[in-house]
Order: structure tokens, then sequence, then C-alpha cells
């Protein structure tokens, strides 16, 4: 029997009751069973945290995550993915369908649905938008949608026909769905693997302008609003995109946006050495980019913050820079990395906890007594280790691997399941 009292931890949870009050919380079999003013629980059979300088929020979401599995597992499974996010914080996911077969039917999302089926962290499938993602037909979106499917994307791959992504969004609309987009014109991009700018020049690389990205978030812009159809901006990282989105939410338009972690602390400097584990889609851009996502967080044009996470084998990260897949696993460092960033550390959870689910409509999850637990306790000045013995990962490519840290969760709850970090 999980039996575990919590002391003196800072709740940060915006519009509750309870926020920035320190609090003890009584946890039995992942259940809220007591909240109290600052030690004023007790109980001699419980496993005690002493949380002073802790704080307790609501647990991540992430909008934005890759497994392997089906027919990827040698990247990453569900149970190795969902073990790595519940030692990251998190206690839900939303399943990128860059998988083999894509999640692009009712099959696809119904084994994602019943394998993750009793898992600490709740794990929802993205359907794919077109068969196969080859951006050519629509993918059997409205059946998806009813054996789970919460949203609809192509993944990593941008739906380059116009056509094709504005049926996509009226035919959405019709049943209430959400569209991922992932805003990239492949014409444009071509096949530079890093961002167009002065360090692309300083090493003789092809460069992936801003102007690749802008594009393609300009033309979804005007389809969502041609078809009044929310739509969603996956992984934005550019200045011109969060200026674009900026002006229309300020039309009214349904659109919402989220940006991965590394987009926040990582520059296009940091790929001078040509460590494939920097390389990432979109690329890292410059820090005047960095800039301005921030103040996207600031003033609410950034919706959330996701890991991107993206497994991957040894073989196909540990090779020359220009053939390395794209991609880092970052679930686990996602929070460390956030604290580097200088923002606010309620701004930080926000985004990680309230903002995504609203993009997806899910219910946030209610933090009283008697209740479910659904919660992450961390502290944000813990030094630790990411290394290969704690790394819950099938997958290794983090540039983090190997490096002392600092911010560590210490708890993850939900679903009556704990992981402890001890």
């Amino acid at each position: 029997m999980e039996n575990i009292l919590i002391k003196s931890a800072k709740v940060i949870y915006p519009g509750h009751e309870l926020h920035d009050r320190i609090v003890d919380v009584h946890l039995k079999n992942g259940k809220v069973e007591r909240i109290g003013e600052s030690n004023s629980l007790n109980d001699d059979s419980a496993k005690v945290i002493d949380a002073h300088g802790c704080y307790l929020s609501l647990g991540f979401f992430d909008l934005n995550v890759n497994f392997g599995e089906p027919g990827l597992e040698t990247k990453e499974t569900l149970l190795t993915g969902t073990a790595a996010a519940a030692a990251g914080g998190f206690t839900g996911v939303a399943l990128q369908p860059n998988t083999k077969p894509p999640i692009h039917s009712r099959a696809e999302v119904s084994y994602i649905v019943n394998q993750a089926k009793g898992l600490l962290v709740d794990v929802y499938p993205l359907g794919a938008i077109s068969h196969n993602r080859e951006g050519v037909d629509l993918a059997e979106m409205y059946d998806m949608s009813l054996a789970g499917a919460v949203a609809f994307t192509d993944g990593d791959k941008s739906v380059a026909q116009a056509g094709l992504m504005s049926r996509a969004l009226l035919y959405s609309k019709g049943f209430d769905a959400l569209v991922f987009s992932f805003a990239e014109d492949s014409t444009v991009a071509g096949k530079a693997k890093m961002n167009e700018g002065v360090m692309s020049t300083y090493l003789g690389m092809k460069g992936n302008p801003n102007l690749a990205e802008e594009l393609m978030v300009s033309r979804d812009l005007y389809l969502a609003a041609y078809n009044g159809a929310p739509i969603h901006f996956s992984t934005i990282s550019t200045a011109g995109s969060i200026s674009l989105i900026r002006e229309a939410k300020s039309k009214g338009l349904q659109v919402t946006c989220d940006v991965a972690a590394h987009h926040l602390v990582l520059s296009d400097e940091a790929v001078a050495d040509f460590d494939s584990n920097y390389k990432v889609k979109p690329p890292l851009r410059t820090v005047e980019d960095i800039t301005a996502l921030h103040e996207g967080l600031k003033d609410g044009t950034i919706d959330a913050i996701v890991s991107q996470h993206t497994p991957h084998e040894v073989e196909y990260k540990r090779v020359e820079f220009e053939v390395a897949k794209y991609g880092i696993i970052s679930l686990q460092t996602l929070l460390p990395m956030l604290l580097n960033t200088g923002l606010p550390l309620d701004l930080i959870v926000q985004k990680l906890t309230i903002g995504p689910r609203e993009v997806l409509k899910i219910k946030l999850p209610i933090f009283e007594e008697s209740e479910l637990a659904n919660l992450v306790l961390f502290d944000p000045n813990e030094l630790w280790h990411f290394n290969g013995r704690n790394n819950r990962s099938k997958s290794s490519n983090s540039p983090y691997l190997n490096q002392k840290l600092k911010g560590k969760v210490l708890l993850t709850v939900n679903n009556g399941l704990t992981y402890l970090n001890e």
C-alpha cells in the first residue's frame, strides 16, 4: 500500500484556492487522503517526504511525444516511453503518429488506447491527417476520433497540399476535432540540416530559413480562417511565426501553438561542434528567435511547452551530422532545461499543466481531498546526474546525457499509481 506524506510543499496551481500556499498532503493508494496547513499532518506509518523548498503541481502534460510502438519498438515502447515521462513529471502525453504503420486508422488508435490502459501516464493518440502521412488522401479521421484520437497531425511532416489541409480543417470541424500543423515548406527548407544564418555560413552548411516555417504558418492561418476552423501549430521556432500567430489571435482566430523546450534554451551556436544530438526539426534558431519565443510565452501567444521527445537507435545518431536523424530524448530533462531559461516558475508550470490540457479541451485534474491524485512534486534546486542508470528511455540521444542538471522530479502520481525518485 502506497502511503506517502508530503510535508511543507508549495502549491503551484494558478486559479486554485491553494495556489502559492505551503501545505501538507497525505496520499494513500494514489488518492488525496488529506490536505492541511504546513506541518499539520502526521502519520507514523507513512513514508514522509520533507518538501521544504519543493513545489507541488498538477502532473505535466506533453502535446508532442514520439514513441516507436507500433512498429519501431527498437526506438521506444509505450512502457519505456511512459516510464521516461513519469520520471520527468508527466502524467499525460499526446502521442505523435510517427510510427510504422502510422496511426492513421481506427486499428492503430485502438491498439494504443488498449496497450496504454493501466499505466501511470495517460496516453492520448494523435491520428494522422493523411493516409500513411503521405499528404495525398485524408485518413479515417472520424473513425479515429471515435476510437480515441484527440487531434490530428501528420507528425513531423507538413501537409504540402493546401487543398488537402483545407479539407482536413473543414472535415474536422464537423465533429469538433482539432488539427495540428507542423509548419515547414519543404520546397523552401530543401535538404538543409540546420538554421540559415551566420552559423550555417561559418560551418559551410546549407541553412533552413525562418521563411520556410513562416510561409506555412501564414498559409494555414488563412486556411483556418477561410474554413472557420480551429488550428494548433506544433513546435514553432521563429520570431516571425510568433508575430503571425499573435496577430491572428488579436483578430479572434481560433489558433493555439506550442514551443519545444530546447528552442527556448539552445541556439544554432550549439551546432558548432557538429554534435548530432543538437540536430532537431525545426532546427535550433538564433538568440533573437529565442527572445521572441520567451516574449510569446509571457504575453500568452504560446499556449504550451512540449518536449518533442524523439528517440532514435544509436546507429542513427552517432554518425555524421549531415546524415543523422532529427530529434532528441527530452522527457526527463525538460524541467531542468526550462529552469535554465529564466522564465517565471509559475509561467513554466502553467504552460506544462493547464495550457496543454486546454488546447485539447481535456478536463483539468481535481486537487481536493478524496480525489485521485494527478500530481508532481519537484525540487527546482536539487542537482542530479542524468546518465545511463537513471535514463528510463530505451534510447540515449540526448545532449544532456552524463551531465549534472539542476531541477529534479521527486514524485509523480496518477491513476492510483506512484513514481518515487529516491
